[in-house]
């Protein structure tokens, strides 16, 4: 019998990541494989198990939990020599890697879509040694949802930053960038974005052509302004068409390095991450994931 693994958050989801676990793993059987459950106790716990389903070469991994819980089991996978099939089940609030690869916010929806068997190979972000899924933000503005509640982080995502920052615009402190990549950029930035997908922060606008798999990083670098020239961003990201403003630079690439003067910290998938300089690239079409079959 093929050998899989379930990682279950059972925090999430308002503490029902359990209760929806019986039918996961029911639906697993159906489908012919002899299953172990994991239950996290806390952080790192997703990462651990991830990493214990390669080791092992269990046939499938899957992840119920919110997008903390999908980015620490795919950070577990992420270039390890052996690689599960994969599939996720969103119960946090965003859940913005599974609105991207068009996966049902209903539990027992994205459970049974595992039976349709259908793979999409998807990108994964790698920022220095560790992996994102969804977006690395760099600037005052993103540095400041490392202070912001964690209720209002879960409610709001990776945009924590700009609600957060936005109160801080006063003092707003652009930093001085250089970007070098297929398109190198350089001057004075109040914030850079690296989108992976186009769904960021429950919203589907911020990067509209990103595809899942077109192993791309989608950068927009939003360049010094006066706060009221800022503030017209905001319903050009609503509207997806940040990158048609004059105050802001986008470019495709594949890999990118950026640096600066500065003592700048980068948020990832709305978490504190590496101090400036990093790297960050796309690993194209690295996981094999179930998603529905597109009608």
């Amino acid at each position: 019998m093929k050998q899989a693994m379930l990682i279950v958050n059972p925090s999430s989801g308002k503490e029902l990541g359990e209760q929806y676990s019986d039918h996961a793993l029911k639906t697993m059987k159906e489908m012919g494989y002899e299953t172990v459950l994991r239950l996290t106790k806390g952080e790192g716990d997703a990462m651990e198990f991830a990493r214990e389903a390669c080791e092992k070469r269990y046939d499938f991994l899957a992840a119920m939990g919110g997008d903390g819980t999908i980015n620490e089991a795919i950070n577990g996978m992420a270039e390890q020599e052996y690689r599960p099939l994969f599939g996720l089940i969103p119960l946090g609030t965003v859940n913005d890697f599974a609105r991207a690869l068009n996966i049902p916010m209903k539990p027992e929806e994205a459970i049974d879509i595992f039976k349709q068997n259908h793979v999409q190979k998807t990108d994964v972000g790698k920022i220095n040694d560790r992996y994102f899924i969804n977006i690395v933000a760099v600037g005052a503005l993103a540095e400041a949802s490392f202070s912001t509640p964690v209720e209002q982080k879960s409610k709001l995502g990776p945009l924590a930053y700009i609600i957060e920052g936005m109160k801080k615009m006063k003092e707003k402190q652009p930093f001085e960038l250089k970007v070098q990549s297929e398109h190198d950029w350089e001057g004075e930035a109040l914030l850079m974005l690296v989108a992976l997908t186009n769904s960021v922060g429950g919203m589907e606008t911020i990067a509209p052509e990103a595809k899942v798999n077109d192993g791309q990083l989608h950068v927009f670098i939003i360049k010094d302004m006066a706060l009221p020239k800022f503030l017209l961003l905001l319903p050009k990201i609503l509207l997806g068409e940040l990158a048609e403003s004059e105050h802001v630079h986008y470019m495709k690439v594949t890999k990118l390095q950026a640096n600066s003067t500065y003592e700048m910290i980068a948020n990832v998938d709305g978490d504190e991450g590496d101090q400036l300089p990093i790297t960050i690239e796309n690993l194209k079409q690295h996981l094999n994931i179930l998603v529905p079959v597109q009608k």
